[in-house]
């Protein structure tokens, strides 16, 4: 066992790193299994020498973020945990991108700062800066298409592209909806909710408002791509795995001259008919050796959203483990 001692100079920025009620304390030591106790503007760490180490480690990435101006919440604790080895990118970063503290980035929209959470959102949102196509390929929650809209949105708050446009099928998830009454637009919206929460999350009410009406952000079904040409444009398609192969590749050549694409999906929800190949496989097997188009993959070790919800994704992906066993010993048999 080992234990270690770190002293905060500043008691103010001390009490925001432990958070109402020493809960980021709390988070640290679950995660890590050390023990944190806190006197006055000092923490002792006690614990296995390693994980002592990692903690102490997290604490002064913290508490540097407090001193840099940066705030420290949940998600920004959990970042830490994960990413708690500095790695430098094989090159420099690209403009719109800041590097700070341990190898990390942030993406600066209107309303918030936007920073990777995990080591495979890191390499995504490099891959996204530095590819004029890009795949994001992994379980729900990973953060795959909340971070193509951000890196969007800061693109074009950059005048890096002109307008953004987001598309996903209009596929129900295994349920009959039947007719929905309003115009087209009331018609898709349900689909394109996802979308419009993230946009939310970047960028004022009135100022979104203002752009969709000026046509600099466009949220379509997938179908209405058609016969376009999309240049100068940041392109995020959700949901791909709802694509056919003919409208993979009908979306895929709709790229243009200064565009970014990005195409996620995630390979387990596939709503298509049965016997209907999902064009996001069919892209994947197709594309994966072009040098200039990147894959991004990510597991359910990378899911940010809720704890529980990584637990049952992992469930999931075990039971599917479980029946693949079974059908390989009765085809033996």
């Amino acid at each position: 066992m080992a234990e270690l001692f770190i002293q905060f100079d500043d008691n103010r920025l001390m009490s925001i790193l432990c958070g109402e009620y020493d809960r980021h304390l709390t988070q640290i030591e679950k995660a890590l299994e050390v023990q944190l106790l806190r006197r006055g503007n000092q923490i002792t760490i006690v614990g296995e020498e390693a994980p002592a180490q990692d903690a102490l480690d997290v604490l002064e990435a913290l508490y540097e973020r407090l001193e840099g101006g940066r705030p420290v919440e949940s998600a920004d604790v959990d970042r830490e945990l994960r990413m708690g080895h500095p790695a430098e990118p094989e090159s420099g970063p690209s403009d719109q991108l800041e590097m700070f503290g341990r190898g990390s980035y942030e993406i600066k929209t209107r309303k918030k700062v936007i920073e990777p959470r995990t080591d495979a959102q890191k390499a995504y949102v490099k891959a996204l800066f530095e590819h004029e196509l890009a795949f994001g390929i992994g379980p729900a929650g990973t953060g795959k298409t909340y971070l193509a809209v951000a890196v969007g949105v800061s693109m074009f708050i950059d005048g890096k592209v002109d307008r953004i446009i987001l598309s996903r099928p209009a596929v129900e998830a295994g349920e009959r909806l039947g007719f929905l009454p309003g115009a087209m637009e009331d018609k898709v919206d349900p689909y394109m909710q996802p979308l419009y929460d993230a946009l939310n999350d970047f960028l004022p009410g009135k100022q979104l408002a203002k752009l969709k009406e000026e046509k600099k952000i466009e949220i379509a079904p997938l179908a209405f791509m058609r016969g376009r040409t999309l240049s100068n444009a940041f392109v995020v398609l959700d949901e791909a795995q709802n694509a056919t192969t003919m409208q993979m590749k009908m979306f895929l050549t709709r790229l243009g001259e200064g565009s970014r694409m990005v195409i996620t999906g995630d390979r387990s929800q596939v709503d298509l008919p049965r016997g209907v190949q999902s064009g996001l496989a069919h892209a994947e097997q197709l594309l994966g050796n072009i040098p200039d188009i990147s894959f991004s993959y990510f597991t359910s070790s990378d899911v940010v959203r809720h704890p529980l919800v990584r637990a049952i994704i992992e469930a999931y992906d075990d039971d599917a483990q479980k029946a693949i066993a079974r059908q390989q010993r009765q085809q033996q048999q």
